[in-house]
């Protein structure tokens, strides 16, 4: 049994972290939910890099701009600087380090000035203090499919709710997000974070 969530679970204006094996899908769908065009910084010398044409099946990848920085100072004034602006919805940071408070705290005041979200994904245990919420994401092996996209999102950080874990999958027709029941549960027991 799936659900749609009625809307992804980023709060607008606010930064959040995610981390984990899948975490650039996490990106991926909220980059699908943004609502507008979208920001995609990382480091120079990562070996890999966002393809726009391979995220079709997501959203249209002419809302996608992708910025290139040399180090990470660069990296944090680019995304700090896009999110104070606000002429993208979405702005996607892949730090390689973690964020001190106060780095944190200054892409914060950023996104709510201009009204934009910022992710950032980081390394295991490299999330920052001042994230609004902080997620783990993870594959799930489905047997029913053989191109699947379940997750499993845990939200071990929540500044204004509730902790939980939830499996999702992507509907690629419909090009919306689905929340699946575990086997065992009840459907539409499975909740959306507040």
């Amino acid at each position: 049994m799936t659900r749609s969530l009625d809307s992804f679970p980023l709060r607008p204006t606010r930064v959040h972290d995610a981390s984990g094996p899948d975490a650039t899908g996490f990106a991926v769908a909220a980059c699908a939910q943004a609502g507008g065009d979208v920001l995609w910084v990382h480091e120079r010398w990562h070996a890999s890099a966002i393809n726009p044409a391979g995220l079709s099946r997501f959203f249209d990848p002419a809302n996608l701009l992708c910025a290139v920085a040399d180090d990470p100072a660069d990296l944090l004034a680019v995304a700090e600087e896009a999110l104070r602006d606000g002429a993208v919805s979405l702005v996607v940071i892949e730090i390689s380090r973690p964020l001190d408070l106060r780095l944190g705290r200054r892409l914060q005041l950023a996104a709510k000035a201009g009204g934009s979200t910022g992710l950032c994904l980081t390394p295991e245990g490299g999330g920052s203090l001042a994230a609004e919420t902080r997620w783990h994401v993870a594959p799930l092996h489905d047997a029913q499919s053989a191109n699947s996209t379940l997750m499993r999102w845990t939200l071990i950080k929540n500044k204004s709710g509730t902790e939980g874990a939830w499996n999702v999958r992507w509907d690629h027709a419909a090009r919306r997000l689905d929340v699946v029941s575990p086997v065992g549960e009840r459907p539409g027991s499975a909740g959306v974070p507040g």
